[in-house]
């Protein structure tokens, strides 16, 4: 590269760099104090995420000059369609469904740049699948049968899906413009400062130790990260480069590393209290508050882990695998007063979440009290004192409680004068580099799910056009009125299937829109019938051929996604009962029953999981054979289905199954010895 092809490409990154802190500033300024429509902030966001898009990467992969420069007319263009719908926001309403010219090109163009740039991000899988949802809007009416419909228009079609809530900038762009946007910054701000290390510690110092500890500290570690991220893939390329080393170093085979991280990282995504970007659309979608999709999901999120803890354990027995030295270990509760103060941001959300205030609110305050606690340390930084110290976080927690009586302005005032401190007191460089990169790098981790979003639009444009859900769901039904259990096979089975070449985020909006509502109407409650269709939507992110974290863990396992796909089923096998148990019993979920009910399911899932993990792993107290094998996975099989007698047989053949199992090892190591 010569001088001026270098001097250009610092410009550009330049460039993308305070188009990266212009996004992030514009979505905390709208969350904070909403100076603008709701139709408007979404469209302004979605022409962010194009902008940034093509100029990250810009057709023919920036292979010359041109290339790169029109990727920054594309991604420019991309913008505009945003300023288009805020400068003509009272035309546009005024004449809607009515389009002039210039919407027309608009409408096209922003339709076009849409399918582009998700192509460009995610692959051919959820535009292919979109692209067949819009074939079908044109030209659904010349299907024969059930599946076609009267006819529509390309006005119709361009105005829906350009215009209006329906399409492009519909419910789920809603929720990446507020609250998906804002927990994203919201991690990466507590990523930056520390937490990951804080958790990686806590969990090093608590299981490190024990049998097949490097990998438990994964599923621990992942876990804990889940609950400010709620990203699988952001999961894995951060935690997973410190646990998967460690796991290979240590024993496991690098297929099973990488499955044991994807596996965990994925679960961040139903980990409470931030969960991943379907709660938000979820909540959204149905019309519950926020917290009952976290109540519903904290216990099945617990047996997640459980069962991913438990596999690695009983993997670890197979193979005869120990822990780290103890000296080796971190002290946990040394990590815990060293950065304490990163919990307090996590501490606050909580409790406003489960206060009763809204996602946005309680994202907006998480984000203030990070932002607020880097630069007070930075501050007070190398005083010495105590009381001096704990005098400057008394006075700081009161000019933070200025929030109740002035609102949001107040945290502004605070920053701003803290960071003026940093410059008076000259200090806190790192502080303030560690905030821009926190704002820069939180705009690129939002780019896949924005664009994600913004497409799926097409899908619920046309879902709601042409009413053909209702038309497939009715035969749906008709399966399910004969068996619940075909029915939820073949919810299960779509949702895998379509994970095959899709994230979650559309996997679920797509699945949610034809299956949901037939589970509902078949008596499953409405929040387990969508966390049934959530739950399995996570499962297909580790299912082969398009494992989006297993192929993320691979270059850093130095294995093929593939074979760490097969891994991470079977790391995750015993986690694919949680979601039927639900259906069967409700008060799994917190959606039925006293907590006597929610205690008896709880123990008939943990049973479960542990009789599945052993025979799917293949050792309990020692080697099981393969009718053992069978023996417990058709035990545990017995405890999902709540039915008459059904329990009494799972528990029975379970305790007869465990005392044979005893017996035989002991028998096996009195021989041996």
């Amino acid at each position: 590269m010569n001088e001026a092809e270098q001097h250009q490409s610092n410009t550009v990154r330049g460039a993308l760099f305070w188009i990266a802190i212009a996004f992030s500033c514009y979505q905390i300024w709208m969350a904070s104090f909403h100076p603008l429509s709701s139709q408007v902030i979404r469209a302004i966001h979605v022409g962010f995420v194009l902008l940034m898009i093509f100029s990250l990467y810009p057709p023919m992969n920036g292979k010359s000059a041109s290339w790169r420069a029109l990727g920054w007319v594309l991604g420019i263009a991309g913008f505009l369609t945003g300023l288009y719908q805020w400068v003509f926001e009272a035309d546009l309403t005024q004449r809607a469904g009515d389009l002039t010219q210039a919407d027309w090109v608009v409408g096209v163009i922003l339709a076009v740049l849409v399918f582009e740039a998700a192509r460009r991000v995610m692959g051919w899988g959820l535009p292919l699948i979109c692209g067949i949802f819009l074939l079908y809007a044109l030209f659904g009416q010349h299907l024969p049968g059930m599946l076609a419909h009267r006819g529509y228009g390309v006005d119709q079609i361009v105005s829906t899906l350009s215009f209006g809530t329906e399409g492009f900038y519909g419910t789920p762009t809603y929720v990446s413009s507020t609250f998906i946007f804002l927990f994203i910054l919201f991690g990466a701000f507590l990523e930056q400062a520390g937490m990951i290390k804080l958790f990686n510690d806590f969990a090093m110092g608590t299981v490190g130790h024990t049998r097949g500890g490097p990998a438990k500290v994964s599923v621990i570690s992942s876990g804990l990260m889940g609950t400010i991220n709620g990203s699988g893939v952001a999961n894995v390329v951060t935690t997973g480069q410190f646990t998967i080393p460690l796991m290979k170093r240590f024993g496991y085979s690098p297929a099973f590393a990488g499955g044991v991280e994807a596996t965990s990282s994925m679960g961040g995504q139903i980990m409470p209290p931030v969960m991943g970007a379907v709660a938000f659309i979820m909540a959204e979608t149905i019309n519950v508050p926020y917290l009952e999709i976290v109540q519903a999901a904290v216990i099945p999120a617990i047996l997640y882990f459980v069962t991913a803890f438990w596999m690695v354990h009983l993997e670890a027995g197979r193979k005869g695998l120990v822990g780290l030295p103890k000296e080796e270990c971190p002290n946990p509760w040394t990590a815990v007063r060293e950065r304490w103060y990163l919990l307090i941001p996590l501490a606050g959300l909580v409790a406003l979440l489960f206060s009763g205030f809204t996602p946005l609110f309680s994202g907006s305050v998480g984000l203030a009290l990070t932002v607020i606690l880097i630069f007070g340390a930075a501050v007070i930084g190398g005083v010495q004192g105590t009381p001096l110290r704990m005098l400057f976080w008394v006075l700081l927690g009161f000019a933070c409680a200025g929030f109740l009586q002035f609102g949001v302005i107040a945290f502004f005032v605070v920053t701003l004068v803290l960071v003026a401190l940093t410059y008076i007191r000259k200090v806190g460089a790192d502080a303030r580099a560690l905030a821009i990169k926190a704002l820069v790098e939180g705009a690129r981790h939002a780019l896949p799910v924005a664009i994600a979003c913004a497409l799926v639009g097409v899908i619920i444009g046309v879902i709601n056009l042409t009413g053909v859900a209702a038309e497939l769901g009715g035969h749906i039904i008709a399966i399910g009125r004969e068996s619940l259990f075909l029915a939820l096979l073949l919810t299960m089975l779509t949702c895998l299937v379509l994970g095959m070449g899709i994230p979650t985020i559309p996997n679920y909006i797509i699945t949610s829109s034809l299956a949901a509502p037939v589970l509902l109407e078949l008596g499953v409650p409405l929040i387990v019938s969508h966390m049934f269709v959530f739950y399995f939507g996570i499962m297909a992110d580790l299912t082969p051929p398009v494992a989006l974290a297993c192929f993320a863990a691979a270059p850093i396992a130095r294995e093929t996604g593939l074979k760490i796909s097969m891994q991470a089923i079977r790391v995750a096998i015993a986690g694919f009962i949680v979601p039927f148990m639900a259906v069967y019993s409700p008060a799994l979920m917190l959606q039925s029953g006293t907590w006597v009910d929610t205690s008896w399911i709880v123990f008939k899932a943990l049973v479960a999981i542990a009789m599945w993990g052993a025979g799917a792993i293949g050792f309990l107290f020692g080697p099981l054979n393969w009718a053992e094998r069978i023996v417990a996975i058709g035990a545990a099989s017995f405890l999902i289905v709540a039915l008459p007698l059904t329990d009494e047989i799972g528990l029975g053949a379970v305790a007869v199954f465990i005392a044979w199992h005893a017996w035989r090892t002991r028998a096996q190591r009195a021989v041996a010895a």
